[in-house]
């Protein structure tokens, strides 16, 4: 893991946004609770989406 960090790659209505949280990333089928009440659903644990980025990113799904 990459300086004890993870990413979440988080669902909007706008469009996807990237969110940094410290420590391991959830686990696939965890919820994750967002700003307010919204809670999204992990669908996968991949790499980054950016490019060099040695983060591991979490997936999330509304």
């Amino acid at each position: 893991m990459a300086d004890g960090k993870h990413l979440l790659f988080v669902w909007r209505p706008t469009g996807y946004v990237l969110e940094e949280r410290d420590g391991e990333p959830p686990a696939v089928g965890a919820v994750v609770e967002l700003d307010g009440d919204e809670r999204q659903k992990v669908s996968k644990i991949g790499p980054s989406p950016l490019p060099g980025d040695q983060r591991p990113c979490a997936y999330l799904q509304a």
